[in-house]
């Protein structure tokens, strides 16, 4: 004997339809909140950066999201404070030092993503929704963006091709690290270095995740290449990061990398 007939078979298909298709609109509503309710932090260290920070804030407003944008000041003589107050962020000040000061952001940021950002760097409009994409993969914890320069040159455009490849030798805090917090925090944030803080994040960072490549673009100054050239910049920053990397401490190495701003 048959207990259900084809009609009450249909029925109960059709039902179960229903179900499914209420479980997944359930299920996608669970899921893409949390996506849209993504939030960020940017911090951005300063040091005498009147002719760029207002280029920068404005870029992670023309982005168009409402972030929290902390700028650190590490004792700026010029009108940096000044403008970065105008533009209507959080001003914080902090000990020189880039670690010393991205630490002091990150401390006190409110967002579930940390973007640190130099100021002489500008971020693309589409760098939010991406960023937004790729952390709704709950094992990216930390990742740079690719890098461009606002000067065209092929040893420059070799030197951005180069730093997509996420190795201790290509990536840097030019590149704009953005990291979660909660990965931050367990990392012990940037170490008080003088020099290559960045460095020594990331080097922190792989020791427990992979380095993600987000496929956004931020534009950096290229003030050095043109104040030092561009092969003898990138030779001394080879050598420098070499010798950091067989041990010799950054005090030494920082003021060899600094010595025309400190004999100035």
């Amino acid at each position: 004997m048959r207990i259900v007939k084809e009609s009450g078979a249909e029925l109960l298909s059709f039902q179960t339809s229903i179900e499914y298709h209420k479980y997944a609109r359930r299920s996608y509503h669970s899921f893409f909140p949390i996506i849209k309710a993504m939030n960020f932090s940017v911090i951005i260290p300063t040091l005498n950066e009147e002719k760029n920070i207002r280029a920068c804030i404005q870029s992670v407003r023309d982005a168009g999201v409402d972030v929290e944008i902390f700028v650190v000041d590490g004792g700026s003589t010029d009108e940096t404070v000044a403008i970065a107050l105008s533009e209507k962020v959080t001003v914080l000040h902090s000990h020189q030092g880039r670690g010393s000061q991205l630490n002091r952001g990150a401390a006190i940021a409110n967002a579930e993503i940390l973007i640190f950002l130099h100021a002489d760097t500008v971020v693309s409009n589409d760098m939010f929704d991406v960023l937004r994409r790729s952390f709704s993969d709950r094992m990216v914890e930390i990742g740079t963006c690719r890098l461009a320069f606002d000067m065209e040159h092929p040893l420059l455009q070799l030197y951005a091709l180069c730093a997509r490849l996420k190795s201790f030798w290509t990536t840097f805090g030019d590149q704009c690290i953005v990291c979660r917090k909660s990965f931050f925090e367990l990392i012990g944030g940037f170490p008080a270095l003088p020099l290559f803080e960045d460095v020594a994040l990331l080097r922190s960072a792989r020791n427990r995740t992979r380095i993600r490549s987000f496929p956004t673009t931020v534009v950096t100054s290229a003030r050095k290449f043109i104040e030092n050239g561009i092969v003898r910049q990138q030779l001394r920053s080879g050598v420098l990061l070499t010798l950091f990397a067989l041990g010799v401490p950054p005090a030494p190495l920082a003021l060899r990398y600094y010595r025309k701003t400190i004999t100035s």
